[in-house]
C-alpha cells in the first residue's frame, strides 16, 4: 500500500475587506457584539462578476500545483469541496477540470459544508493508497456573501461568513514516517436542520413554490444557524476527534505542533485550546480576517501557518472540523 502526503498548498481570498463598522451600515450590529461573539474582526467578500466559487477555487490550485513542483498534467483527479457551487448542477468539480484544462480526470464534488476539506483529504488519501491516483487535487472553495440576508434579521448569521478559497495537492510518499497518519469522519443526521438552509431544494420548499409564492418574507433560502446548539456540539465533537486520531497513531496531545481548526468561532477554537492546554503557538486561527469560508477555512489557515514558519518538516500537524450535517472529522499528518 502507498502513502500520500500533502506536497503543496495555496489559497486566494478577493481583495475586498468588508469590516465589522461596514456591516453596522446594513443592519443593527456594531463591532464589540460581533467581535465579542464570534472574535470576527472583518472578512472577505466578492465583488460581483469578478469572482465565482470556482474562479477563487482555480486561482488556490493554481498556487498548490506550483508548491507540489508538478505540472498540472500530473493531476490525476480533482476533489471540490463546497456548499456554494456556482450551479445547482454540474458541480465545479468539472469547472476546475475545464478552466485548469487539466486532461479529462475525473471530478468529484463533496457536500459536507464545514467538514469538507477534511471529508476531501480522506477521500484523496484513500485514493493514493490503493495506488488508484498519485497526484489528487483537493480544493475548498465558498462564496457565502451573494446568499446572505444581510439585514438586522439575518444578522446571526451573516456577520459570521466570508469569500475564499483553499488547495491542496496530495501526493505519493515514499517514506511511510511521513505525511497523511490517518483521517477520522462521522456524522449525526438527527441534527440537520440545525445549521441547514432549506431552499431551494426537491423536498420540503421546492423552487416553483418560491416562485409562485413571491413571499419577500420567506426565510427558507437563507441559511439558518441554532448558535448555541452549534456552539455545544462543536466543542464536544472537536475534542472527541481528535483525540480519536492521537489515540490512533499512539500520540498524546504533547505530541501536537500546530492544531489548524474548521475557523467556525474563535470562542470554539480558544474552548479548545484551553481543554487540551495547548498554547498559542500550538493553535492557528485566523477567522479573525476571514471570517468562517466553510470548507475553505481549513486549506486557507493551513496555508498560512506554512507560509508563516509555524509548519515544519517533521511537525506533526492536526486538522479538524465540524459542521452542518451534522459532520466532523480530522486528520493527523507529520508534515
Amino acid at each position: 500500500m502507498f502513502h500520500s502526503k500533502i506536497s503543496g498548498i495555496g489559497y486566494y481570498v478577493p481583495d475586498n475587506i468588508v469590516t465589522n463598522d461596514d456591516l453596522a451600515k446594513k443592519m443593527e450590529t456594531n463591532d464589540e457584539w460581533i467581535q465579542e461573539r464570534t472574535g470576527i474582526q472583518e472578512r472577505r467578500h466578492i465583488i460581483r462578476g469578478e469572482d465565482t466559487t470556482t474562479s477563487m477555487g482555480v486561482k488556490a490550485a493554481k498556487i498548490a500545483i506550483e508548491r507540489a513542483g508538478i505540472a498540472k498534467e500530473d493531476i490525476d483527479f480533482v476533489i471540490f469541496a463546497t456548499l456554494s457551487p456556482d450551479y445547482y448542477f454540474p458541480g465545479p468539480g468539472v469547472l476546475v477540470q475545464r478552466d485548469l484544462g487539466l486532461k479529462t480526470v475525473g471530478a468529484l464534488d463533496v457536500r459536507n459544508q464545514c467538514s469538507g476539506f477534511v471529508y476531501a483529504i480522506s477521500i484523496a488519501d484513500q485514493y493514493i493508497k490503493t495506488g488508484m491516483y498519485k497526484n489528487v487535487l483537493v480544493i475548498g472553495s465558498e462564496l457565502h456573501s451573494t446568499g446572505l440576508d444581510m439585514t438586522t434579521r439575518g444578522r446571526g448569521v451573516s456577520v459570521i461568513f466570508g469569500d475564499g478559497a483553499g488547495a491542496a495537492v496530495l501526493s505519493r510518499e515514499e517514506d511511510l514516517s511521513k505525511g497523511i497518519l490517518s483521517t477520522h469522519l462521522h456524522s449525526e443526521g438527527q441534527h440537520a436542520e440545525e445549521l441547514s438552509l432549506i431552499a431551494p431544494g426537491m423536498g420540503k420548499r421546492w423552487v416553483t413554490d418560491i416562485i409562485a409564492d413571491n413571499d419577500p418574507n420567506d426565510e427558507s433560502y437563507y441559511p439558518y444557524m441554532n448558535g448555541q446548539f452549534v456552539f455545544k456540539n462543536a466543542v464536544v465533537r472537536f475534542s472527541e476527534v481528535i483525540n480519536e486520531g492521537l489515540q490512533a497513531n499512539n500520540l498524546q496531545v504533547s505530541d501536537i505542533n500546530m492544531l489548524v481548526p474548521h475557523q467556525a468561532n474563535l470562542r470554539i477554537s480558544q474552548f479548545i485550546q484551553q481543554k487540551f492546554r495547548l498554547t498559542d503557538d500550538q493553535v492557528f486561527n485566523n477567522i479573525q480576517k476571514y471570517g468562517n469560508t466553510t470548507a475553505a477555512s481549513i486549506p486557507i489557515a493551513l496555508t498560512e501557518a506554512w507560509e508563516q514558519g509555524k509548519i515544519k518538516s517533521g511537525d506533526l500537524v492536526v486538522l479538524a472540523a465540524f459542521g452542518s450535517g451534522f459532520t466532523w472529522g480530522s486528520v493527523i499528518i507529520r508534515w
